[in-house]
């Protein structure tokens, strides 16, 4: 079932998009009087598809493959290879006939729609709902720190004063890009000593293996006991579509084990200690519980005022199936006007932009694995198996722009190949050869089918723990 959600959530989300940027590119193309043969969400390969219907000279419809979409402009050469209509005399009303100006435009038209679209998301987003943060100088109890925070030096308790000098507000900029892409200085107060810890460059190679948690996160108290898993006949066994949507998407259904209530511990009750080590936060409890997989453990917590202790087996997973409650940050929210979130909704959109182009020159420069290139089996983890409307328009505007950013990358078959050759033609006053770009169409298929099987082929690995 978990699947099924993240399948439709990705669904949805890309299919706006995919009929947003083609629409960029449709509309363009009409203002400029170019005629338009198909408008498809996903690709109709090899005739195929699941509808269609024509309305004046356009074919509407849906293809089989979801990996996309495309519409057809007469007299270009693209992922159709039309060679026949090419080898005809070029008309008024074909693409190939069109000023070098206008036809850039065209190309760009997707893209410029991606980017109206983040913009957009983003701006309604913070007028809806303004934006929340943790106060940072209210984390008294500091930092929790996960593995990847102790391998640079890091400690449970550590107090983040400021990033590259400068004074820290939102905890959330200390697990942001600016400290994940570009390494920062952090000052740090562990006791009555301030330290100096570098982040490196290279460190989301590690966090996107993980979660960001395992960086760093608030360090929570731990109080009482909120909830303890009870077994529940609805999520013991799974259905043939949730098995097999799981099985795609790297979900793992074991059926749940219920170690906490087994043992008899109930909501209410409050850990003092774990195998004889006292508990006062929740990072505590957590490793001391994690370190233990599959091994019976003691635990001593407080009832009605008097200490009863438990033997749970913790899980393969590490947990005994229990929710603490813990004590929340101090968070700040702040409500913002339809006209001020404009420019909010443009830096957001902005700096996401330029993360995709950061991200992409770390590739290059061999300082972040290829292996973070998501194909849709990726982004639809990032989705996740809950439906939440401010998380699902959070995730499409950030796919909208990493949409914009990768059709303008320089290779053929994708926009930003058509504009490569269309500023060569303004330069050189005369149009690349057909051949060329015919060749260059061929060798760009070859590079994006490549780069796709790639994708697909390590979100596989990654969802069997390669």
């Amino acid at each position: 079932m978990n699947g099924l959600i993240m399948a439709g959530q990705l669904l949805l989300g890309l299919s706006l998009l995919v009929i947003l940027h083609e629409l960029g590119h449709f509309l363009a193309a009409r203002a400029f009087g170019i005629k338009v043969e198909k408008f498809y969400l996903f690709f109709d390969a090899w005739g195929f598809k699941l509808f269609s219907f024509k309305k004046g000279d356009v074919e509407y419809g849906v293809g089989w493959l979801p990996l996309g979409g495309y519409v057809k402009i007469a007299g270009m050469i693209d992922e159709s290879m039309d060679t026949e209509q090419m080898a005809q005399p070029a008309q008024p009303w074909e693409f190939r006939s069109k000023p070098a100006w206008q036809r850039l435009i065209v190309m760009l038209g997707g893209i410029i729609v991606n980017i109206i679209v983040g913009i957009i998301i983003f701006w309604m987003l913070t007028f809806n709902y303004g934006q929340n943060y943790t106060v940072n100088e209210k984390l008294t109890d500091g930092i929790s720190v996960g593995n990847i925070g102790k391998e640079i030096g890091l400690k449970n308790g550590d107090r983040i004063l400021a990033i590259n000098g400068n004074k820290l507000i939102r905890f959330e900029d200390a697990i942001s890009s600016k400290v994940l892409f570009d390494g920062a200085q952090l000052t740090i107060l562990r006791g009555n000593k301030t330290l100096y810890v570098s982040v490196p460059d290279t460190i989301l190679n590690k966090i996107s293996k993980n979660d960001r948690e395992n960086f760093i996160a608030p360090r929570y108290r731990m109080q009482r006991i909120d909830k303890v898993s009870v077994p529940d006949p609805s999520v013991d066994e799974q259905s043939f579509f949730g098995k097999l949507t799981d099985k795609i998407f790297g979900s793992k259904f074991e059926k749940p084990t219920y170690p906490a209530y087994s043992a008899g511990i109930k909501p209410g009750d409050s850990v003092l200690t774990v195998n004889g080590k006292a508990i006062t936060f929740l990072d505590q409890f957590k490793e001391e519980v994690s370190a233990n997989k599959s091994k019976k453990i003691t635990i001593t917590a407080l009832r009605n005022g008097k200490p009863v202790s438990f033997n749970p087996t913790v899980s393969k997973d590490g947990t005994i199936g229990v929710i603490p409650n813990v004590n929340v940050p101090e968070s700040a929210h702040i409500e913002f006007g339809f006209a001020e979130s404009l420019p909010i909704g443009v830096t957001m959109a902005k700096s996401t932009f330029l993360d995709n182009a950061k991200g992409i020159g770390k590739m290059l420069t061999g300082k972040l694995s290829a292996r973070n290139i998501s194909s849709p089996i990726g982004i639809a983890k990032v989705y996740g198996a809950t439906f939440d409307w401010v998380k699902f328009w959070t995730l499409t505007g950030l796919i909208s722009m990493a949409l914009a950013f990768m059709n303008l990358l320089p290779i053929p078959g994708l926009d930003g190949g058509h504009v490569v050759f269309l500023l060569i033609e303004m330069v050189q006053r005369k149009p690349v050869s057909e051949k060329v770009l015919e060749k260059a169409q061929i060798v760009g298929f070859v590079i994006l089918i490549c780069l796709m099987v790639f994708a697909f082929g390590s979100d596989i690995l990654k969802s069997f723990g390669k």
